[in-house]
């Protein structure tokens, strides 16, 4: 494949996953993974190093974005970051020692596994319309654009979320999707924060725990340069369209739009 072809496919890439990570807070490298790695024929392990990359560039901007409409919530975001950053450095440690099969199968054990949560959440969300509500010590409010007015949330389970945040660290690691793929549908499903709140504080988060990887995969020469320039300026573009997608989007169908992404990567790596 011609490299002039091969850089634009990547740039599309790119913006596909900038597009998902404004939408769902996941960073795109559930997207970028599989395509770098199977259509492009890159080794998993450069696919991941590259696609954690544009992570950062993800969380950069979809948190420029949304931080003057108070979907993030910084306490608690900050709060679990401490656990999904030392995931991160656990996972980037002994990543080098798992062989790519391996990584496959995990990939494609945890996003069938997440999308089936997703799919039976599609229904319920977690939000208390009344504007007096106490959303207690790490809880928030937001206006939400579907409902038109002030919604309310309180955040329960705190030390599952912590456990999944460090879990989801080690995942962005292994795979670098940027962890917000464990914690979007787990705050969402069991820890009470709306999926737009869980999207937008997630998307802070991935790219730390991102910054606390890339090292390690840029010191072992698995970061492809020019693929990871392309398809920053790829994101870039995308977030912009899944910025305004979101406003016109109703939450049980971003659920869904979650929940096939993830079956679909999933099948990808399963059937091969």
């Amino acid at each position: 494949m011609a490299e002039s072809l091969q850089l634009f496919l990547v740039l599309g890439a790119g913006a596909t996953a900038g597009c998902f990570g404004a939408l769902l807070g996941i960073g795109g490298g559930v997207f970028l993974v599989p395509f770098l790695n199977l259509v492009l024929g890159y080794s998993f392990k450069q696919a991941v190093a590259t696609s954690l990359v544009t992570v950062i560039a993800t969380s950069s901007v979809v948190s420029a974005r949304t931080a003057g409409k108070q979907l993030i919530n910084l306490r608690l975001g900050m709060l679990l970051e401490v656990a999904t950053a030392a995931g991160g450095l656990a996972g980037g440690l002994i990543v080098m020692l798992i062989s790519d099969r391996t990584l496959q199968v995990i990939f494609a054990v945890v996003t069938a596994s997440i999308a089936v949560v997703m799919f039976g959440r599609r229904h319920k969300r977690n939000v208390i319309m009344h504007p007096d509500a106490d959303p207690g010590r790490l809880g928030g409010q937001y206006h939400e654009e579907e409902s038109g007015g002030l919604v309310t949330y309180r955040v329960r389970r705190l030390p599952v979320a912590l456990a999944v945040s460090f879990v989801a660290g080690n995942i962005s690691s292994f795979l670098g999707i940027g962890g917000g793929i464990l914690k979007v549908p787990a705050l969402n499903a069991w820890c009470g924060v709306p999926l737009r709140a869980a999207a937008a504080t997630s998307a802070l988060m991935i790219g730390v725990t991102a910054v606390s990887a890339v090292p390690v995969y840029y010191a072992r020469g698995f970061i492809v340069e020019n693929v990871a320039a392309a398809t920053v300026l790829g994101v870039l573009a995308g977030s912009w369209f899944g910025f305004w997608l979101a406003t016109h989007a109703k939450v049980k169908w971003l659920k869904l739009l979650l929940a096939a992404v993830l079956l679909g990567v999933s099948l990808s790596y399963i059937l091969r």
